[in-house]
């Protein structure tokens, strides 16, 4: 069975109660809640109630998102880091996510490496002060900062962060960026999302992410089945970005249906 996960964007219009009701009767492993949805985090409830009723429903916190820029370090971009690493240790999270700034600058490989290792160094002992992993997203447009897993992967290993440091396999910005080598080893968490539109690559964008079906173009059954292969075995987190799929009153059924489809596509 594909441990199956759910991101808070699946369903942004849901409190923090009803979505993990929502993942627990999809028979999901665990949620990531997000701190980018209109109102405080976890509208304002006490980090360490949620997890616990979180937990109470057979269900991992896998990770709180996220860092914005985190690689545009400076003292300011600490102390927002350890903001939500406190508010993730007090909720029981098994991590933050990292965002990689993504306007243009420091877009060349070297630059890229540059940026990305001198934040990681100094977030590393953050996280282990705190008892966090990070999940680190490269995203697959030209104009980001942290485009491609080599990069990542050499940055992680620079600075001593294998087994606190991974990486998140995002299938949508994995095509965007050219698809290129994967690291199952370092892969934390994979996002799976779904685009049916035949645009070009260049040109798709988050609203494009739909719920994975048999037309989806990105591949994302290839690129699970890849990473199992290579000894993944981690969760596979929903993350659609499409107004449609936020529309939806109810979600439950057309996931299941996605989820169903994805597990016939490894058997």
């Amino acid at each position: 069975m594909l441990p199956f996960a759910l991101n808070h964007m699946t369903a942004p219009n849901l409190g923090w109660e009803a979505f993990a009701d929502l993942a627990a009767g999809l028979g999901c492993v665990g949620v990531e809640y997000r701190n980018d949805l209109p109102g405080p985090l976890f509208g304002g409830a006490d980090p360490a109630k949620v997890g616990a009723a979180v937990r109470l429903r057979g269900l991992r916190v896998l990770a709180l998102a996220e860092v914005k820029m985190f690689n545009d370090w400076s003292d300011a971009k600490a102390a927002e880091a350890d903001a939500l690493m406190q508010i993730a240790a007090a909720a029981g999270a098994e991590a933050v996510s990292l965002i990689p700034r993504n306007d243009g600058v420091a877009t060349d490989r070297g630059q890229s490496r540059k940026v990305t290792e001198t934040a990681l160094r100094d977030i590393l002992p953050m996280l282990r002060a705190h008892g966090l992993k990070a999940m680190v997203e490269p995203l697959g447009f030209a104009v980001c900062s942290l485009r491609h897993k080599d990069v990542l992967a050499d940055a992680i290993d620079a600075v001593g962060g294998v087994g606190t440091l991974f990486m998140v396999h995002d299938t949508f910005h994995h095509a965007l960026a050219g698809f290129g080598p994967i690291f199952p080893d370092l892969t934390g968490i994979v996002h799976v999302s779904g685009v049916k539109d035949m645009i070009p690559l260049d040109d798709m964008r988050d609203p494009h992410r739909v719920l994975v079906d048999a037309d989806d173009v990105l591949g994302n059954v290839a690129q699970i089945r890849a990473l199992r292969a290579g000894g993944y075995a981690g969760p596979i987190s929903y993350e659609p970005f499409a107004p449609s799929v936020h529309a939806l009153s109810n979600p439950a059924p057309a996931l299941a249906a996605s989820m169903d489809y994805l597990r016939k596509g490894m058997a």
